[in-house]
């Protein structure tokens, strides 16, 4: 493990506890890191999605849209590693970001085995790269150097040549465009990592996207869990851009948290980096176990929070709905109750979704958010046998009988059957599936959940009636013959 020996440049990692050198070494244990370091705009991300085959990383020909520490699994070979991509680093510049992006970087090599350092080809040696070159040789992380840009295989050792001089080691010529040099970096960066036998057994980790408005603290929430600084945290709409991949170990299993840029509605968002950030945030929705939905509580709901709602339902995610900067708002004993039934009011459509009272600032009721997620998850992997599903819609028939049309025809619900999970999703087979109305269709749907539970998770109902059944068996067996 790699530790200490900071550049006076550099200010100290903010909140190095022992919950975030502990985080460090699970990481290290689980799966070593890869540091992907250097100046703003030599293509740092565009290596990324290389070596992860992915398109994750934001690329944009624009200086500092990458500020976080965003990490992405590498593979190569027989080897498993993860990636983590840095902001730009500027030593001579002490503007917006500027500081917290050096402190992202310097947090990023102390867990790392190897730092790679990417220069470009085709600008040649600067300032920049020299003062990086400075700063890494007084760490104890090891450095391999990568001239990016070099897609002449006749020029690039020669445009290679010149940064001998970093004192770096010897500078590999790579184009992360075209692919070219990186199988020959890959290899080298395989030697720098611990032996496979000394990787850690992995459980899936769970993944827990964290998704909310711009400013409603997401950052500082992270922050808040980890016990150190993630993310960059300020006031400023829209710093958060790339979403922030962070492997954590709570209520002993693994975690992925996923901290999301900030969504905005979509007539306010302009294309570039903010934009991509939101497309990524709507995917971490979807490739997500449960999502953490943050709602300011002094805002209160907003349309924009309830869009967001609609999208994790529809998507059929796990959700615990955390009200955010709790501290801030006068309140007395009924003030929870009170506020609790007005959010709930506008966010009718994740009443199934547990909601908590928290405060980023102050540490208030956070843990208590990984409970919560726990026994959403749960529910929402859990499978119902056939048998205890109609027991429960039997109940529900003798509480409540199916509508009657004007013309005498009445509704039958025959028997219902879990079909699938991530959500749970159940079949209901019935006479004709335009005899229940939506009154009663959410009856039933309240029912299964008072009856099996179902807490944190969205349930989908399909009902499927005896014409579209024999429909079905028809052409079964058109098939059938057929083949």
């Amino acid at each position: 493990m790699k530790s200490g020996g900071l550049s006076s440049r550099l200010s100290p990692a903010a909140g190095a506890s022992v919950l975030s050198r502990l985080f460090l070494l699970w990481t290290f244990l689980a799966r070593p890191v890869v540091a992907i370091i250097g100046r703003p705009n030599v293509g740092k991300s565009t290596l990324v999605n290389r070596l992860c085959r992915s398109r994750e990383a934001i690329v944009h020909d624009e200086p500092g849209v990458t500020r976080d520490r965003t990490y992405q699994d590498g593979y190569w070979g027989d080897r498993e590693f993860k990636v983590v991509d840095t902001g730009g680093l500027v030593f001579d510049d002490d503007s917006e970001f500027l500081p917290e992006i050096r402190e992202q970087a310097s947090l990023a090599l102390e867990e790392a085995s190897v730092a790679l350092v990417i220069v470009d080809g085709q600008q040649g040696l600067t300032a920049s790269d020299e003062a990086i070159a400075e700063f890494l040789r007084g760490q104890r992380c090891p450095t391999l150097l990568a001239v990016n840009k070099c897609e002449s295989p006749d020029q690039g050792l020669a445009m290679a040549a010149e940064f001998w001089s970093l004192g770096l080691g010897e500078p590999y010529p790579i184009s992360a465009i075209h692919g070219a040099g990186t199988a020959e970096v890959l290899d080298r960066v395989l030697t720098f990592l611990p032996p496979k036998d000394q990787e850690g057994d992995q459980e899936e980790p769970i993944q827990m996207a964290i998704i909310g408005r711009p400013n409603v603290g997401k950052s500082s929430l992270l922050n808040a869990i980890c016990g150190e600084q993630r993310a960059i945290v300020s006031p400023i709409r829209g710093t958060t851009r790339d979403t922030i991949d962070t492997s954590i170990v709570r209520e002993n299993r693994p975690w992925r948290l996923v901290d999301t840029a900030g969504i905005r509605r979509r007539r306010s968002v302009n294309y570039g980096p903010e934009f991509f950030g939101i497309n990524r945030s709507f995917k971490a929705i979807e490739r997500s176990d449960v999502c953490v939905l943050v709602i300011d509580a002094l805002d209160g709901v907003t349309e924009q929070d309830q869009r967001l709602a609609g999208r994790i339902e529809e998507d059929g995610r796990a959700c615990v709905v955390v009200v955010n900067k709790w501290d801030a708002v006068e309140k007395d004993s009924h003030t929870m109750t009170a506020m609790e039934k007005e959010l709930r009011s506008k966010l009718y459509f994740l009443d199934w979704a547990p909601m908590l009272f928290t405060s980023a600032l102050t540490g208030q009721r956070v843990d208590s958010i990984f409970a919560l997620a726990v026994l959403a998850v749960e529910q929402h992997r859990r499978r119902v046998s056939t048998s205890v599903v109609n027991e429960v819609l039997k109940e529900a028939l003798s509480w409540r009988s199916p509508p009657t049309t004007r013309g005498g025809r009445q509704g039958r619900l025959y028997y219902g059957t879990q079909v699938a999970s991530r959500p749970p999703s159940f079949t209901l087979f019935v006479n004709d599936p335009k005899l229940f109305g939506d009154t009663y269709r959410r009856y039933v749907e309240r029912q299964i959940r008072e009856g099996l539970g179902f807490d944190g998770t969205p349930l989908k109902l399909f009902w499927r009636g005896k014409q579209q059944r024999d429909a079905e068996r028809d052409l079964a067996r058109q098939q059938n013959r057929q083949s």
